[in-house]
């Protein structure tokens, strides 16, 4: 028998028994013994190399479990000579400037597409000041940068403007902005200094920038071609041919490799209708600079055209090569990328987590959840896993995707076809409904279930207005293993686009028409 305790005591059991148990037994890391000794005698107890979101978050969080943290952040100009500050590639050249400039492009369709429609006089062409967006970009950045340099500080959390190389387990050597070299000890190690994007590899290939140089051009960047078919390269083509430059996209095979193929394919159709153009099947030979800086590509195919401007979105690497890592037995894979179990390198005391890490999703809330856990692990007695399955994401696109899950052609692989199920609908999102230049356009959605598992969802897809804002919260859903028949019953909130997730109700087997109807 076991006592309860008295009537608060006894309800609160009861509360907790009678509770739906969900998923929520989390996997436990089975770590190395790495040495660490509280009342060590090395300068810190962890050092984090690299001051971006992930290494800011395990800073933070160490630190106030009781451990002496420092944080190392040395940006590392671009080819093109582009600096940037604290808070690593989302903060700077990332999420965030590429947010603000897609919700610009947002903004100009809205002028041009939607104002008349519902009465609002306004020019019937726009036009767009490049130097005032990015001068308002900038300086919000740059707001932020010292935020996280407070933030720091409030956390009692070291910062370093120093550049860090292993000398053995224990020790790094640091540099300074001035050239001055000196050493600095820790029991522990955390890389998180993240990936640079991988260079174009032709004659001529300086001539191009890539995106940690766009948004902070000085002057527009007027006609532009972007090279790759990444989701970095199709959201910067997106947003520049939304704020009405002519933008190409150079693409060697496929659109938005790894995600959804169907969804892929509606948002290149969504794209070529918004003004992208697209060059099939090529890559640049050659680049040649001409008069007024203008720059002439050279294709595969031989053909050639000028632009003002070449960006290359074909990839990107881990930032490794000057860390040091053989000093520490750590070797590298492809891209420069580090493995590692349970965030734990094979030099048992170094760890890594984000973009650096081999099999980690480059996705920044995955390297700040990655690191939090990875500090309540090290300094905070957890033994729970951080969990890579199931993390929602978005493609800023002009035509919004929204995913969570496996795509339709990884849960074939994974299920077989006759263990699949698909529920999908394609439907008009209310706020473009009465403008006629939007009205021919369709949003999409479908969710994949696994029939030998009680239909369990295994993937969810959404092309849309606002897609990142619908997805956060399937993707809790996600992690609890709800099934179709939880989808089906919850009530949608009504009029928006993310009702149309829980309303599904034609599969793709049925051969039925998925397009929606009433209101």
């Amino acid at each position: 028998n076991t006592f309860l305790g008295g009537c608060d005591d006894t309800l609160a059991w009861c509360r907790k028994f009678a509770s739906p148990a969900g998923n929520t037994s989390g996997e436990s890391a089975i770590m190395k013994p790495d040495g660490h000794v509280e009342g060590n005698s090395y300068d810190y107890d962890l050092i984090v190399i690299g001051g971006g979101s992930g290494g800011l978050a395990a800073s933070k969080e160490a630190a106030k479990l009781g451990a002496r943290v420092a944080v190392l952040d040395f940006v590392k100009p671009s080819p093109k000579g582009t600096k940037w500050g604290l808070g690593g590639t989302c903060v700077n050249v990332g999420c965030i400037p590429k947010k603000l400039m897609h919700n610009a492009a947002n903004i100009n369709e809205i002028m041009i597409a939607d104002t008349a429609a519902f009465g609002i006089l306004a020019p019937e062409k726009t036009s767009h000041n490049w130097e005032e967006m990015r001068s308002n970009v900038q300086n919000h950045i740059r707001g932020l940068n010292f935020k996280y340099r407070v933030n720091l500080r409030e956390n009692n959390v070291t910062y370093f403007n120093k550049l860090g190389k292993f000398l053995d387990p224990h020790t790094i050597e640091v540099v300074d902005n001035r050239g001055e070299i000196s050493t600095m000890t820790a029991s522990r190690f955390l890389i998180a200094v993240g990936g640079r994007p991988s260079p174009l590899d032709c004659e001529g290939g300086d001539l191009a920038i890539s995106s940690d140089d766009v948004f902070a051009l000085e002057k527009s960047p007027g006609k532009t071609l972007c090279v790759g078919a990444s989701y970095i390269s199709l959201e910067c083509a997106g947003f520049l041919a939304g704020l009405g430059y002519d933008t190409t996209v150079a693409v060697r095979s496929i659109l938005l490799r790894g995600f959804d193929r169907e969804c892929a394919d509606k948002i290149e159709s969504y794209m070529q209708d918004h003004g992208v153009n697209f060059k099939y099947k090529v890559v640049p030979k050659k680049l040649e600079k001409l008069a007024g800086d203008r720059i002439r590509v050279t294709f595969s195919d031989e053909s050639q055209d000028v632009y003002d401007t070449v960006l290359v979105a074909i990839g990107r690497s881990a930032d490794t090569s000057n860390l040091g890592l053989d000093s520490v037995g750590i070797a590298t894979v492809k891209n420069g990328k580090i493995p590692t179990v349970y965030e734990q390198t094979s030099c048992s005391n170094v760890y890594a987590i984000g973009d650096v890490m081999e099999g980690c999703p480059e996705l920044t809330p995955v390297a700040i959840q990655a690191g939090l856990s990875l500090a309540r692990r090290l300094f905070g007695g957890s033994s729970e896993a951080m969990d890579y399955q199931n993390v929602c994401t978005t493609v800023f696109t002009p035509l919004e995707y929204g995913t969570v899950g496996l795509s339709e052609e990884d849960a074939v692989e994974k299920f077989g076809t006759e263990n699949i199920e698909i529920y999908h609908k394609s439907f008009v999102p209310l706020e473009w409904s009465i403008s006629e230049k939007r009205s021919h356009h369709d949003g999409f959605c479908k969710v994949i279930c696994d029939k030998s598992d009680n239909m369990r969802v295994v993937g969810i897809h959404y092309l849309g207005p606002n897609a990142g804002e619908v997805m956060q919260g399937y993707g809790v859903a996600m992690k609890k293993s709800f099934t179709f028949k939880d989808l089906e019953d919850t009530v949608g909130i009504h009029p928006t686009t993310a009702e149309e997730i829980v309303t599904l109700s034609i599969t793709k087997s049925s051969g039925e028409d998925a397009a929606a109807g009433g209101c």
